[in-house]
């Protein structure tokens, strides 16, 4: 049996390099995108509701490795530096913290939920990828802000923001990360400006 046990092992052993690669192993590093708002501010009396569905996210956008663009204006992802979570998982998140914290809603709510929503914010992230060779990085979120009215639902404008942060030549990825979060801040600012004047 024991030779029978070593003539079974050894093609494994000779095939060493699949039990054992020769590359060596990279730990992946994760990152949050969670862009925050300087500052909040109370509901005024009678603000609507705002239902926001789940944020989606164009073709190239799916991956959790950071996107990096190169000088000739093509995409790299970068395997070993990703998110936490699907970058549109994110910004969906970030997205209502924001806005409840901008006073022009007196709830938002996710979809899903049974609370009756007097507007519906639909969206998907357009842009989040960092360009060092252009000094800077870009979010960008397009979509469609709907009126609820009984069974139907009216839209009220198209809505497209982008929003671009400084970035050096040289980032790293924790830079890139950073200043992809910090742009997608703006985009999410010129959102808010944005609703500000249809929220009434």
């Amino acid at each position: 049996m024991n030779r029978r046990a070593l003539i079974a092992t050894l093609p494994l052993l000779a095939a060493g390099c699949t039990i054992f690669p020769d590359r060596p192993n990279v730990p992946v590093r994760r990152y949050p995108l969670s862009p925050v708002r300087s500052a909040g501010q109370g509901a005024r009396p009678g603000a609507p509701v705002l239902l926001v569905r789940r944020v989606r996210s164009v073709p190239g956008l799916q991956d959790l490795g950071l996107r990096r663009v190169r000088p000739d204006g093509s995409y790299e992802i970068l395997v070993y530096e990703e998110w936490i979570a699907p970058p549109a998982d994110l910004a969906d998140a970030a997205l209502r913290a924001w806005l409840q914290s901008s006073g022009l809603f007196s709830a938002v709510v996710p979809q899903g939920s049974r609370a009756d929503a007097d507007l519906v914010l639909e969206l998907q992230l357009t842009a989040l990828e960092a360009l060092p060779s252009f000094g800077r990085a870009r979010a960008g979120l397009s979509g469609v802000l709907l009126r609820e009215e009984r069974l139907a639902s009216r839209v009220v404008d198209t809505l497209a923001v982008t929003g671009e942060a400084p970035l050096a030549p040289d980032a790293e990825a924790p830079a890139m990360a950073l200043a992809m979060a910090q742009a997608l801040a703006v985009a999410i600012a010129s959102l808010e400006t944005r609703l500000a004047s249809l929220a009434r």
